[in-house]
């Protein structure tokens, strides 16, 4: 068996349950009402010409880690950025869950 991945040992390191991991994504990055609605008035603003520049929040990605980003990620396999930034939000959620400390991209991958 081939080397454990930095991410396969920070998950066994902390306790961290891949299913859960999966389903913790799927509930961070659903989209809610609001984030349908800032897409909605960013649209709207493109369309008006010379209209008011607003700054507008970031919506959710709408896009959950899925179990074939966590098994690439597990075995050391290519990742996007963005997969990436998902994984680390919710590994950071459930280590607030757990009272322990958040940590950066860089411990994981």
């Amino acid at each position: 068996m081939a080397d454990p991945t930095k991410f396969s040992a920070f998950l066994t390191d902390h306790q961290l349950n891949g299913n859960r991991l999966l389903a913790v994504s799927h509930k961070l990055e659903t989209l809610q009402r609001t984030d349908r609605d800032l897409k909605l008035a960013r649209r709207q603003m493109k369309s008006v010409e010379g209209g008011e520049k607003k700054e507008f929040t970031k919506p959710r990605s709408g896009r959950p880690v899925t179990q074939r980003a966590l098994n690439a990620a597990l075995t050391g396999g290519a990742l996007s950025g963005p997969t990436k930034q998902r994984i680390l939000r919710a590994v950071n959620y459930l280590l607030e869950q757990k009272k322990k400390d958040k940590v950066e991209l860089r411990a994981l991958f």
